[in-house]
């Protein structure tokens, strides 16, 4: 948000602000609430993670910056994203030094968060601890001691409750009296360790630390000699640590497995033995008169006992999706007839205001024909990201990732990568960046090869295109809708397939242990309708930013691919035919309707001759095979650029033969009258089948291969997975399409 301009005398330096924190302590809404919505994306520095960054206002007129840290249940750091914690926390290059860190911790799971908050004091940076969910925890007949925690934490205690906004103000304040005056929120450590053993321990790795990392406070030397030897291992991903500190670790985590000690357990144990000696201060417990809350909690284990179960929660999952789907076509079909309307007259204006000519064509045939093929689906796409958000928020999905950690375990993935496959649903891209929150490399980039599996919303369009064009709105045995059951079929299928891949990658190129599934539960609670509506809007904007410019975009170029090149000698052997027809003396009707067959015949051949067409046919001996003609060639060329581009594109192939002047008919008319030249349809259930097959296994996304190129940071692993997936969808289309005309289903 906006701030005055700041007073004579004050610094105009802006203040770097960190929050941090626990996942599922609502550290996010937190920072969106503090901050405002207004925040931007933007890398670490010298990494590819995304950060959030915003700003708010003093009341001195001063800026602050604020940035969001990945959440992180402590700060020993296996990954990359793990090592950003302490990096931004603590200031360590190439982070910047920031004048003051917000600890976000759920009240209500006080010992847990209070671990962290110990590390961080180590580190001697000012804090501000931010307990958040302070509403569920008075629901639960229980009262935070403030001032108790105040005095034993040494740092300013402010109570908030995020998703309701209150004690947002309280913290405000505080971070501004905490700026101006930081030494009175750096207490140092509160927890010191006094074991000879470990101390020794301390001794041999404090030395060999980075005088920048310590900055001579040996305070801060221990709290990260004692960060590292809980951290650093063979199998970590830390990029920024000198191979001295991995020396001087290694030995002496060997001595200690030779004496049969266990660091990471003497370090655990002595902060939880501090924060276990007061507790009972901190959080008196509550009454023994049976609150709400935990009414609540145990409703939550009645509910948990049905969701959670092996058979019953799969199938009830399966139920909830196909809800779902079904409602994508029964709650949508009204705005995608507004919308088509909408389209529908914006092409008759063109017709009217514009000269018959390529101007006009272009218009019609390029922009809204090609655009409105893919925003008429827009109603879909914003009903699936308002049921993600509801499983999301309600705690439901997490009971989804826990339900199929067996299944995954079982493929050799892990169950964590579940919950990146199921946003997968939505978009194959932020799903292929959240595989940061996996500790190993190796299931990262597994993961990574088998999310653009899922049936991610850009093949919703077609999907839908095909299933309400091939398919009839009929049910099976009277109850079941077909196309309800396709849609679920298509996300059944795709799930299988992507467990499979997983099962055999992770077999063969990606060979190595398991490690087991740690997984927090959140409540049950109502979801928080702003943040659905956030996301929601943001899922949106994104989809009509592309419309208008990467499918905007393909559509103009594959507009001209159709259009062109223009032969003169035809152009004028179809007007002399119109001005003979215009010469002769019959009724006008009859004469309108020759005028408009001759239109039509000269469109078809200004297609077949198109730059378009020659690339169709070129692909079409590949293809042909699977039950696809020459322009679908076409559609699957302008996919790769978006698979929902498919839309367009099709839009654009058959838009170019619309009758001119004649109200068009909409692209599922056309597609659905299509005819090859012996009078037998290009379009049968058979083909939609093949067809949808194809798009559900082919990694036509170039979006998706440039993030897991990101991610990887080598070209390789994009160009396996495009190979992989495509060598797959052909394969796969091929059986289905040969093995059905086989059987009898032409």
């Amino acid at each position: 948000m906006s701030a005055p301009a700041a007073p004579a005398g004050i610094s105009t330096k802006r203040p770097l602000v960190v929050v941090a924190g626990n996942p599922n302590t609502g550290k996010t809404t937190l920072f969106n609430r503090l901050t405002g919505t207004d925040h931007k994306v933007a890398n670490y520095p010298g990494v590819t993670v995304e950060r959030h960054s915003a700003t708010f206002g003093l009341s001195d007129g001063r800026v602050v910056d604020v940035v969001d840290v990945p959440g992180a249940y402590s700060l020993s750091a296996r990954s990359r994203e793990e090592e950003l914690a302490i990096q931004a926390i603590g200031g360590i290059a190439p982070s910047p030094r920031p004048d003051l860190v917000v600890l976000v911790a759920d009240a209500t799971q006080l010992s847990r968060n209070l671990y962290m908050v110990l590390q961080v004091l180590e580190l001697g940076v000012p804090v501000v601890v931010a307990m958040n969910m302070a509403d569920l925890l008075a629901e639960r007949g229980q009262t935070l001691a403030v001032e108790k925690l105040r005095r034993e934490l040494g740092v300013p205690v402010v109570m908030t409750a995020a998703s309701r906004g209150r004690g947002l103000e309280e913290l405000r304040r505080q971070i501004e009296a905490t700026l101006a005056d930081p030494d009175a929120a750096r207490p140092g450590s509160r927890w010191i360790p006094d074991d000879p053993a470990l101390l020794a321990d301390i001794a041999a790795v404090a030395p060999v630390l980075p005088p920048d990392w310590t900055r001579g406070d040996p305070a801060r030397a221990r709290a990260i000699a004692l960060w590292a030897l809980l951290s650093l291992d063979e199998l970590d991903e830390l990029e920024a640590v000198p191979d001295a500190v991995r020396d001087a670790v290694a030995r002496r985590r060997a001595a200690a497995a030779a004496a049969g000690r266990a660091i990471d357990a003497d370090v655990i144990r002595g902060r939880y033995a501090w924060i276990d000696a007061r507790m009972e201060s901190f959080l008196p417990a509550p009454a023994e008169a049976r609150t709400p809350a935990q009414a609540r909690s145990s409703r939550t284990e009645r509910i948990d006992a049905v969701l959670l179960h092996p058979v019953a929660g799969f199938a009830i999952f399966l139920l909830v999706m196909g809800i779902v789907f079904q409602s994508l076509f029964s709650w949508a079909e009204p705005g995608i007839h507004a919308i088509e309307s909408l389209f529908s007259y914006l092409a008759g204006i063109s017709r009217a205001w514009l000269p018959a000519g390529l101007a006009q064509e272009f218009v019609e045939g390029g922009l809204i024909s090609g655009v409105g093929s893919v925003v008429v689906f827009l109603p879909q796409i914003l009903l699936l990201f308002f049921f993600i958000g509801l499983m999301e928020d309600s705690g439901y999905m997490a009971r989804v990732a826990f339900l199929m950690d067996r299944i995954m375990r079982a493929m050799g993935l892990h169950g964590r990568a579940f919950v990146p496959m199921l946003s997968g649903y939505a978009c194959a891209v932020p799903a292929i960046l959240a595989t940061r929150t996996m500790e190993r490399q190796r299931d990262r980039t597994l993961t990574m090869m088998v999310i653009p599996l899922m049936t991610c919303s850009a093949r919703l369009p077609v999907y839908t295109l095909i299933i309400a064009t091939l398919f009839p709105p009929s049910h099976v045995f009277g109850l079941v809708p077909v196309q309800g059951l396709l849609m679920v079929a298509m996300y059944v299928f795709s799930t299988l397939t992507a467990l499979v891949a997983a099962t055999v990658l992770s077999r063969t190129l990606f060979k190595a242990p398991a490690v087991p599934l740690i997984l927090e539960m959140p409540p049950y609670r109502l979801p928080h309708w702003p943040s659905v509506l956030r996301m929601m809007w943001q899922r949106t904007r994104s989809f009509l930013e592309g419309a208008g410019t990467v499918i905007l975009a393909c559509t103009v170029a594959l507009w001209l691919l159709l259009s062109f090149p223009r032969n003169a000698a035809a152009n004028e052997g179809f007007e002399a035919q119109r001005a003979s027809i215009r010469a002769q003396s019959i009724e006008p009707a009859e004469r309108d309707a020759r005028l408009a067959s001759i239109d039509s015949e000269e469109k078809s051949a200004r297609l077949r001759g198109s730059y378009g067409a020659r690339l169709g046919h070129a692909l079409e001996p590949a293809i042909e095979p699977l039950g696809f003609d020459w322009k679908i060639g076409v559609g699957l060329i302008g996919a790769f650029a978006a698979r929902e581009v498919f839309v367009s594109t099709m839009g654009v192939v058959y838009g170019a033969e619309a009758e001119n002047g004649a109200t068009s008919p909409t692209l599922r008319e056309k597609i659905k009258a299509e005819t090859r030249a012996d009078g037998r349809p290009v379009y049968t259930p058979l083909v939609g089948l093949s067809l949808m097959i194809f798009f559900a296994l082919a990694c036509q996304c170039m979006s998706t291969l440039a993030a897991v190129r990101r991610e990887t940071r080598s070209w390789a692993w994009p160009v396996f997975l495009f190979a992989y997936m495509s060598a797959l969808a052909w394969i796969t289309s091929f059986v289905v399409y040969q093995a059905g005309r086989w059987i009898g289903f032409a």
